[in-house]
């Protein structure tokens, strides 16, 4: 069993959903597959007045704002991949971490100021996963999460993969990425180990948005979780990418 992260950036774009769900149906056993949304969430609070608010990356998210992380991750983005996966053959069942309080958060503290409604994982109930996949359904988790008395939580998708992968003692945890995986001269790296990416990310040679990833996958792996790849959708249905281990 592995645990699937697919990022927000592409998944307005019908053709790159489509893939999506062709490529899941085509896999050897149903993931749990968790999904972002951080460009569709922009969108939406442009186009209705709110401006975002970030602190070191993270989006502050008060009532109002959370309203609108709940209508664009629940109520568009997860029912928009349900619906591919489903037309392409998978039993796909649509959640969120507060469904049956799958996922438990506390509120984040951060030093740089309050970020309202934003929480981190604590914990995982590995049973709500485990039955899905025993009878042959694929999750598909939206990173809202279950707070203390019934308070919502936004918490970042790299992160509720990562927890959820560790929880499930997941065989890897996959990044889908826009790119094939890490590159060096516009050359694959197929193989890296946790020092090796420390080295890459010193050298400049991972940069910008892979930075992000490469931590969420050290993390993983310092969690427990064997392997971490990142790679794309063509790279996720023939087995390639960059494949991070411990050592």
């Amino acid at each position: 069993m592995f645990v699937l992260k697919i990022g927000g950036q592409e998944l307005d774009n019908p053709e790159m959903v489509k893939r999506l769900g062709q490529t899941v149906a085509a896999l050897d056993a149903p993931p749990i597959l968790v999904h972002g949304g951080g460009k569709e969430i922009r969108d939406l609070q442009q186009r209705l007045g709110v401006k975002p608010q970030y602190i070191d990356g993270l989006r502050v998210t008060d009532a109002e704002s959370l309203d609108i992380v709940q209508m664009v991750l629940v109520g568009r983005i997860n029912k928009r991949l349900v619906s591919s996966l489903s037309v392409a053959g998978v039993d796909a069942f649509g959640m969120s971490g507060v469904d049956r309080a799958a996922i438990k958060a506390e509120k984040l503290e951060h030093p740089g100021g309050d970020l309202g409604q934003v929480g981190h994982v604590v914990e995982v109930r590995t049973e709500v996963f485990g039955r899905l996949l025993e009878d042959g359904i694929t999750p598909v988790l939206s990173p809202l999460c279950y707070g203390p008395d019934g308070s919502i939580f936004n918490v970042n998708a790299d992160h509720v993969a990562m927890a959820v992968a560790i929880a499930m003692q997941a065989e890897a945890l996959v990044f889908i990425s826009n790119v094939p995986g890490v590159l060096r001269d516009n050359q694959l790296l197929p193989h890296l180990t946790a020092a090796e990416v420390e080295r890459l990310i010193l050298d400049k040679v991972i940069i910008d948005g892979m930075i992000p990833k490469v931590r969420s996958a050290l993390d993983a792996i310092g969690g427990g979780v064997p392997a971490v790849r990142i790679t794309n959708l063509d790279g996720l249905k023939a087995g390639t990418g960059t494949t991070i281990v411990q050592a």
